[in-house]
């Protein structure tokens, strides 16, 4: 049993992420400030006696006792990181310098959950961990882009100046239930269009292509890879290779909530990526991993939910 530290820890993939550690008896110090993270995401586990919650912002010093740190603190959709830039790039500085501070102190074991975006609109495809990518510095998006390769620089450095045993995920499109209902995310955008039959709103020609993971697997990527030996620090691609194009994600959606939704067409936001697609050869070789769950039926587990969620407190999905 270890006791493991989650930051950001009430969001999407940080709850599912503390569910799964309960689940394998360890204790769980879960830390968020709430700016994007839902409480709700976490009631089931309060009454765990392993099982902690702490309201704190990672930009500020954290004090505690742990073996493990996984730091997924940081506003992860356009929406939410682009309402406050500055604040999101201290989330990804500062807070990165305050966990391997902590790490360091503890000399626990630490993974950072970087993003696919440090590729930016890549100019080779898939992308894989040695692409250096295409950002710009100075974009809508760069609070984001660059504020997770400043942290990816500074766990690198911690690992070759101090000998701090990191580790470096690369997470591409995740999906799946606890996703925010408002976070802009295109998933969560066409479901909830679809199941109000209200027209699904597909941003340039609908030509340009993800990739999507859905949560369990994705987060089993994440536990795999911190269970590694302290040679393997990554960055590591976790993401599904499957490419879909925006336009193949809206008919699937609108086929499986039969829904009575249009598509309809607007403009293309500045710097979105036309294309985004993980190489997983280091995964599967490394980590045993690849994702399991087919589009479909994640798109199915995620309607299920948004579903309830609209049925339960409509006011969730306003």
């Amino acid at each position: 049993m270890k006791r493991v530290l989650v930051t950001g820890g009430s969001g999407f993939l940080g709850s599912w992420l503390c569910e799964k550690l309960l689940e394998q008896g360890h204790e769980v110090i879960c830390v968020d400030n709430f700016y994007t993270g839902a409480k709700r995401n976490l009631y089931h586990l309060l009454d765990n006696p392993k099982f902690e919650l702490i309201r704190h912002d990672v930009t500020f010093p954290l004090y505690v006792e742990c073996d493990e740190i996984y730091n997924l603190a940081c506003p992860a959709s356009p929406v939410h990181y682009q309402r406050d830039p500055v604040q999101t790039v201290k989330t990804c500085v500062h807070g990165a310098i305050n966990m391997l501070g902590l790490a360091k102190r503890l000399n626990a074991k630490i993974l950072q959950a970087s993003t696919s975006e440090v590729y930016g609109d890549p100019f080779i495809h898939p992308q894989v961990e040695e692409y250096w990518g295409n950002v710009n510095p100075i974009g809508i998006r760069s609070c984001y882009d660059e504020g997770k390769r400043c942290a990816e620089t500074l766990f690198h450095c911690y690992w070759m100046q101090c000998g701090l045993p990191i580790k470096l995920i690369r997470i591409f499109n995740t999906y799946g239930p606890g996703m925010h209902p408002n976070d802009g995310r295109v998933v969560s955008n066409f479901i909830l269009q679809a199941l109000q039959n209200q027209d699904i709103t597909i941003y340039g020609d609908g030509s340009q292509t993800r990739s999507f993971c859905y949560r369990d697997d994705l987060i089993d990527g994440m536990m795999r890879l911190m269970e590694t030996p302290d040679t393997v620090t990554g960055p590591i691609n976790i993401g599904n290779p499957d490419e879909f194009t925006i336009l193949q994600l809206a008919k699937n959606v609108i086929e499986l909530t039969d829904s009575q939704s249009k598509v309809i067409h607007m403009p293309l936001p500045f710097d979105d990526p036309k294309q985004r697609k993980p190489d997983i050869g280091k995964a599967r070789k490394l980590l045993d991993w690849k994702p399991t769950t087919p589009l479909r039926e994640g798109l199915l587990k995620t309607i299920d939910y948004f579903d309830d969620l609209l049925k339960s407190n409509p006011a969730f999905c306003l």
